[in-house]
């Protein structure tokens, strides 16, 4: 017996994470700079600083050890502009109680030198929380539904802190978070220890493979992933995905089991409910589903129409979450179709894509 499944579930590794806005107080280029540290067999070992351009763009300036893909910076905006190796002899990206201490330097596609130096001294004890960024919410032709889900994300405080972001010489006040939280005032630079980077069914185009079910088998298990399967009438339907990794499983779950789409009788219309969640604190966003099978035709859309659903700890954040719409909108404005076909013996061949609604 066997089963079809259309989901996948990425993850790419990540180290460390730092975002740096100063949209008031904007360069004749950037307005914003996000450093990102990497240390993986794939991907390699070092440092990249993404450069957010005024016209939605991204340039991505990477150490000779990083390999980055173009194709996964998509979901960043209007996708990349310019791809740059650079050598950055003053790196340095640590994390402690007192806060961070960054320092890069470089030269920016114009040859100008950028400086990111941050150094938080704060005596108070940082009291950090989960959250799932909105960085989607920029893309505009997104190849997956990116989760950026930040673990032990924080906001730099303004007291006790050094910082200067400068190009050519040109310093750039950054952006202040509009409101106090734990009793202090905080810059919007923000970063996070444990940023885990999920992408919920990339663009495919290709074979779909069938899966090995033993009859009744409520478990399908490998290294990276657990399927979790629920029975009728004989044939299996997907409880649940969960995408496994160092820092937290992410999952998607159905509220009605997603039918086996091998068993879809001709002319079926089957809808539902799914959720993804990882740890507690990031978390879950909510959607619909519905599966139509039509002349041996099968298509599926999918659509986070419940958006992210936050559970914050502060009254602060509930603040900012709904100030900031932006936080949970964005994912209802993205939505997933795929068509899955056979022609006689042929294997089961699927399309499938985003697109922002």
């Amino acid at each position: 017996m066997h089963l079809l499944n259309p989901f996948t579930i990425n993850i790419d590794p990540m180290n460390r994470l730092l975002l740096v806005n100063f949209e008031k107080d904007p360069d004749t280029l950037y307005l914003g700079f996000e450093p990102q540290v990497f240390d993986d067999t794939v991907g390699g070992k070092g440092h990249l600083v993404i450069g957010w351009r005024l016209d939605g763009r991204v340039d991505v300036y990477h150490e000779p050890g990083l390999k980055p893909q173009p194709g996964k910076f998509d979901i960043a905006g209007k996708g990349v502009a310019n791809m740059i190796e650079r050598q950055m002899p003053h790196t340095l990206f640590e994390i402690s109680e007192g806060g961070v201490n960054v320092h890069y330097e470089f030269s920016d596609s114009n040859e100008r030198t950028v400086i990111i130096r941050i150094i938080e001294k704060n005596p108070r004890k940082r009291k950090p929380f989960g959250l799932l960024a909105p960085m989607g919410s920029a893309a505009q032709n997104p190849s997956a539904l990116p989760l950026v889900l930040l673990y032990d994300f924080y906001f730099v405080r303004k007291k006790h802190t050094e910082i200067e972001i400068s190009i050519q010489g040109r310093k750039h006040k950054v952006d202040q978070l509009p409101l106090p939280m734990d009793w202090t005032k905080m810059l919007f630079t923000r970063y996070s220890p444990k940023p885990l980077i999920a992408t919920l069914n990339p663009a495919f185009n290709g074979e779909l493979p069938l899966i090995a079910v033993e009859p009744e088998n409520r478990q399908i298990k490998s290294e990276e992933q657990n399927i979790s399967l629920e029975w009728k009438d004989g044939s299996p339907s997907i409880g649940s995905i969960t995408r496994n990794n160092h820092i937290c499983a992410v999952q998607l779950s159905f509220k009605k089991p997603f039918p086996d789409i091998r068993s879809l009788a001709e002319n079926t219309i089957h809808a539902g409910k799914f959720e993804i969640t990882a740890h507690s604190s990031t978390g879950k966003i909510t959607g619909q589903y519905i599966v139509e099978n039509k002349e041996s035709v099968v298509t599926i859309a999918m659509i986070p129409s419940g958006g992210w659903k936050p559970r914050p700890t502060k009254l602060s954040l509930r603040f900012l979450y709904t100030v900031a719409g932006i936080f949970k909108k964005w994912p209802t404005t993205y939505e997933w179709t795929a068509t899955i076909s056979k022609r006689d013996k042929e294997p089961w061949q699927m399309e499938s894509g985003w697109k922002r609604i």
